[in-house]
């Protein structure tokens, strides 16, 4: 069997042959020397330009006059062309300011209800805040009015729902006068509760 030193593991004769062939005299014999020429490579062709040193009057015409602290420009914000966004402007077609159109509808009794009908009937449609004021005080008013009906119903039959009545009253009286202010004021407002019947009388309730 041949051994992991064996020179040709893959003819496991290959010991007992080279030793016959050594006792019978035959010698190794060396290929003829035929002193190969090595191939040089072409040159190299250029393939990008000679790399240009500046000098220092090529420097200066990049540089710019440095005092050793770097200033931005001012920033200029850009106006909106066509619009007034101030809480001051006339309402289109009415002439009212805005402040003043958007806190109407909140009054509370009866004020508010008939300013919040009227703007919906004139303002137009593009006066969008104004609308959305108009129609949530509306609806608001409308939500006011069907609940005091109902507990001035109960209210005949059972004396509690009279206290019950003024109490919602007085509250809700308050509500109203805190969002006419904020409205006026410009701060945002949304009566999540009667979000349906203020999208229904922004859309319905306008002139044809």
């Amino acid at each position: 069997m041949p051994s992991k030193y064996d020179t040709n593991p893959l003819d496991p004769d290959f010991p007992e042959k080279a030793k016959a062939a050594a006792a019978a005299g035959q010698e190794t014999q060396a290929l003829p020397y035929t002193d190969p020429q090595t191939n040089g490579f072409s040159p190299a062709t250029a393939t990008e330009d000679p790399t240009r040193r500046f000098g220092n009057n090529d420097f200066s015409a990049y540089q710019q006059p440095y005092n050793g602290q770097y200033v931005p420009a001012a920033y200029q914000p850009g106006e909106t062309v066509g619009m007034d966004r101030s809480r001051k402007r006339k309402v289109d077609k009415i002439g009212l300011p805005e402040n003043v159109m958007v806190a109407l509808p909140y009054l509370p009794f009866s004020i508010g209800l008939v300013a919040g009908a009227l703007e919906l009937l004139f303002v137009p449609r593009h006066e969008t805040k104004v609308r959305f004021h108009a129609a949530q005080g509306l609806a608001a008013h409308v939500g006011i009015l069907l609940i005091t009906s109902i507990l001035g119903i109960i209210g005949e039959f059972e004396k509690m729902a009279n206290l019950g009545s003024f109490i919602f009253t007085a509250v809700t009286t308050v509500f109203l006068i805190v969002f006419a202010v904020k409205a006026w004021k410009g701060r945002p407002i949304h009566i999540e509760s009667i979000e349906s019947l203020t999208n229904w009388f922004e859309e319905k309730i306008k002139l044809k």
